[in-house]
């Protein structure tokens, strides 16, 4: 393959900005834009040593003074000559770095290409590589620990397991059909069954992390209803710790959904601060109106908001019956607690911030902690798909194994799972499928 160069770190002034090569060419690169303060070529150095010396643009004038590294094929990430440059980290100087690397022969890596070509030269598997950018991309700690240990192969190794189980029962059909003439012990039925029934509640275990993996990963999307100025944005506010919505006593201040992040009662929750629910005459707040009806349809978790310092009225009632009939869970919080009132639901303030604890507590008990973070939880669509359609495949081999069918008809369901599970891995994978999921990845990456 092509060599191919990026900066690996932030566009953003920092201590030390990182320059990452890959490809066949990538020492040759590394010697024409590094000088180490020995005079020897970098390439003569030993892999995997850091080297002090500077780092030199096309015309040979010093960029900076800096530190490499490079990797031989058998040890690298990507599973190709690799090296590095640790610069200071000045946006300019990163670059000034990039367009060195450029004219010594390398050119610009896409998003993802680095992992992609770990992916491609077995260096991992597409749940590692799906592993690294949920890396990247962690917001909470359990996140950040789930994909360490998928990044470790551990959701790899419990797909492999099943994948093995069903290759053996194939084989065995397999052996027996195709070499009638030898003696092979035919695959016992009972053997084959108690096989298939593993598999399966391997399969429906694994499948069953997804809604808590899914959660820990990218958060309860939490609707926050209510009447006009039942204190929504304010308490939005709150939980993000600043002034994320604006907040008046105008009734209809908020017209459009407005959307954070902030951690509840340990709970990632991703906050949607919707128009005051009234009937209005405003075209624009109307639309807003129907929007917070949406944002409560395709919510996880319900914030039903009354305004606690004053007597109900039908637009909190309104809030009730939408909340209600969403079916979703629901907290109904009594807001604005500072200024007096009684009655049903958690009583909070955003000002003095009472009651915040007792809505921390409340969450956290809708939606409990997982088990430890053991990289065994799936979080996205695309790993849950392939396990529903082998876990429906498996199912069906059992099903026509019991009923007395043929065994052509047990071995075609088993290889419909192997196929999915397949998927999962990116045994199977097709093109357009490993393109869309490298294409999550941030370039230098």
């Amino acid at each position: 393959m092509d060599t191919i160069a990026a900066i690996a770190t932030g566009n953003l002034r920092s201590a030390v900005g990182i320059v990452r090569l890959s490809g066949a060419a990538a020492f040759d690169v590394l010697d024409r834009v590094f000088r180490p303060a020995d005079g020897k070529p970098m390439s003569a150095h030993p892999a995997r040593v850091m080297v002090y010396g500077a780092v030199r643009d096309a015309a040979g004038r010093v960029i900076d003074r800096a530190l490499a590294v490079r990797f031989d094929a058998e040890r690298s990430y990507t599973g190709e000559n690799g090296a590095e440059l640790h610069c200071h980290g000045s946006p300019v100087v990163l670059n000034e770095a990039l367009l060195a690397a450029f004219a010594a022969g390398a050119r610009q890596a896409r998003a993802g290409e680095f992992t992609k070509r770990a992916f491609l030269n077995g260096r991992m598997d597409l749940t590692e590589a799906e592993a690294v950018v949920d890396l990247v991309d962690a917001e909470s700690a359990e996140a950040a620990r789930n994909a360490a240990s998928q990044v470790d192969g551990a959701l790899r190794r419990l797909a492999e397991d099943a994948y093995d189980t069903l290759l053996d029962i194939e084989s065995r059909f397999y052996a027996v059909v195709d070499y009638p003439d030898e003696d092979i012990e035919d695959a016992a039925p009972a053997e084959v069954e108690a096989a298939l029934a593993r598999t399966e509640a391997a399969l429906a275990d694994l499948l069953a992390t997804y809604s808590r993996g899914r959660v820990m990963k990218s958060g309860v999307a939490t609707a926050i209803i209510g009447a006009p100025n039942a204190g929504k944005s304010s308490l939005l506010n709150r939980l993000v710790g600043y002034d994320r919505a604006i907040v008046t006593d105008i009734p209809g201040t908020t017209r459009d959904t407005v959307e954070e992040k902030a951690l509840c009662g340990g709970v990632l929750l991703r906050l949607i601060d919707t128009a005051g629910l009234r009937d209005t005459a405003d075209a624009v707040e109307r639309m807003g109106v129907e929007r917070s009806r949406r944002a409560a349809d395709a919510a996880d978790l319900i914030l039903a908001l009354v305004d606690g310092s004053r007597p109900m009225d039908e637009s909190d009632a309104e809030t009730l019956r939408l909340a209600a009939e969403s079916g979703k869970p629901c907290l109904r919080l009594r807001t604005k607690c500072d200024l007096g009132g009684s009655g049903e639901g958690i009583a909070v303030s955003s000002v003095t911030g009472a009651g915040f604890e007792e809505l921390e507590t409340a969450v956290a008990a809708l939606f409990p902690a997982p088990p430890p973070a053991d990289g065994t939880l799936l979080t996205n669509a695309r790993q849950a798909d392939a396990v529903s359609r082998a876990l429906a495949a498996v199912r069906a081999a059992l099903a026509a194994l019991r009923g007395g069918m043929t065994p052509d008809v047990v071995l075609t369901e088993a290889e419909a799972a192997s196929a999915a599970l397949g998927e999962l891995t990116g045994r199977t994978a097709r093109e357009d499928m490993v393109e869309r999921i490298f294409s999550r990845f941030c370039v230098g990456k």
